[in-house]
């Protein structure tokens, strides 16, 4: 393993699709699980997969990174929530990583596309969406916005990506980037942990008490069975070290 890169692994629950990722020297390791109601349940049994995989432990890895959102209000909550438990039970630092970054990447990676559009069904009628220039590295053009579909209006020529253009075709359709969306694009671990890595490098981190995730849409109040199940999320995370 080179000495110059750090280990990330990587949480990511923020749509129905729940990954994590360990980034490990020049080499990715990576679970997912689609459709999975209680990501909650499903996340640790994958992480633990990924460190014997690895032949690694919580004690190799140099940060925890996590999806901090925008997304379903459970599913960034439990990403935040087992990233800090596990970064509390390790001593481990955390990195923060907005989802419609890590699609951005996703789609750099798989088309090539320079110039990108990222749109996240909010459920509700709603969109996350952002814009974003790769130019060594990832420019926002648009910051991570909430908004009608309608209300989605990238500058110039892009390339698109994101759930939303399913969700939402017949309201976006008008967008000259909607005949070639990839809506297949979702947040991944993967990109959440490349990007981490970067970020991690410059500095841009946090205590696992200072995590918090990233919300575009007021919510009042949580549920009872919302809260219980962040707080499994947590202490899951907890114990498990």
């Amino acid at each position: 393993m080179s000495t110059l890169l750090p280990t990330l692994l990587a949480i990511e629950t923020s749509s129905e699709l729940a990954s994590c990722a360990l980034l490990r020297g020049d080499v990715v390791l990576s679970r997912a699980s689609s459709g999975v109601r209680t990501h909650s349940q499903s996340i640790l049994p994958m992480v633990q997969e990924l460190l014997a995989e690895a032949g690694a432990t919580l004690a190799d890895v140099d940060a925890i990174a996590y999806g901090s959102g925008p997304g379903s209000f459970t599913g960034v909550r439990t990403a935040c929530g087992i990233a800090q438990g596990l970064a509390y039970g390790a001593k481990l630092p955390v990195v923060p990583v907005v989802t419609l970054d890590a699609m951005a990447l996703a789609c750099h990676q798989q088309h090539g596309a320079q110039r990108i559009v990222t749109v996240l069904d909010a459920r509700m009628g709603e969109v996350y969406w952002a814009q974003y220039d790769y130019q060594d590295g990832l420019q926002i053009v648009a910051p991570p916005a909430l908004s009608a579909p309608a209300g989605v209006a990238p500058q110039g020529d892009v390339a698109a990506c994101g759930n939303g253009f399913s969700a939402y075709a017949e309201a976006l359709a008008p967008l000259p980037c909607a005949a070639t969306a990839d809506a297949a694009i979702m947040p991944h671990a993967v990109q959440v942990a490349q990007l981490a890595r970067i970020a991690f490098a410059a500095g841009q981190f946090v205590t696992a008490a200072e995590a918090q995730p990233l919300y575009l849409r007021n919510k009042i109040a949580f549920t009872s069975a919302e809260r219980q199940e962040m707080q499994q999320a947590k202490a899951a995370a907890e114990s498990a070290q």
